[in-house]
């Protein structure tokens, strides 16, 4: 499958939550515990939907990250001239702030429920391409 980046640096593509990737209820199952165990959610499967990414349009209605990108015509928060703004800096430090040791998360666990959601590697690795002289 294509990288799918959204607008914060998250990889819709690996996310668990994106629709290709949600093949069973038994796999929302396993995502519910997985964010519960690593990130504090409340979340049941029952109330899981296959998302469709931000940049179709989907996912949370309320992300002041996407609405500041969409607005500035940006593909990206790696082309904006206030990257690592206070409200980006919050939302790619959420994984490091959650998860306080990576290096203990079985490798299968964190391909699935930690590596989607490292959007400043993601963001920092989009901007080391870019011409921004």
């Amino acid at each position: 499958m294509e990288q799918i980046i959204s607008k914060c640096g998250y990889r819709c593509d690996l996310c668990p939550a994106y629709g290709p990737n949600i093949k069973s209820d038994a796999d929302k199952q396993r995502m519910c515990e997985a964010w519960t165990n690593y990130f504090g959610s409340q979340i049941q499967p029952q109330d899981i939907t296959a998302c469709a990414g931000c940049l179709k349009g989907d996912g949370n209605p309320n992300c002041e990250i996407r609405t500041c990108a969409d607005e500035k015509g940006l593909e990206n928060c790696a082309h904006c001239e206030a990257f690592a703004c206070d409200k980006l800096k919050a939302k790619m430090n959420i994984v490091e702030e959650k998860v306080k040791d990576i290096s203990s998360i079985p490798e299968e666990d964190y391909n699935l429920f930690i590596k989607p959601y490292l959007g400043k590697e993601c963001l920092i690795k989009i901007r080391e391409g870019l011409n921004l002289a």
